[in-house]
């Protein structure tokens, strides 16, 4: 049996999400947490407190240049 292949006719943009469509947050303030999280490390006082660093630089963007 053979698995679905995605339709090759289609223009490659119609298979992909636009990037105007994603989205990292939801609307809610980013905390610290958040930030240690979104970089893979873990919540520590010494991470946190980096966190808490680049939140003050940074602000809710420190969010979004973590993730993709």
């Amino acid at each position: 049996m053979s698995t679905p292949q995605p339709d090759a006719s289609k223009p490659v943009t119609d298979r992909v999400t636009p990037d105007a469509l994603l989205h990292t947050r939801t609307g809610t303030d980013v905390s610290p947490e958040d930030v240690v999280l979104a970089s893979g490390k873990d919540l520590t006082p010494k991470n946190l407190e980096w966190a808490r660093r680049k939140l003050a630089q940074e602000g809710d963007a420190a969010l979004d240049k973590l993730l993709p």
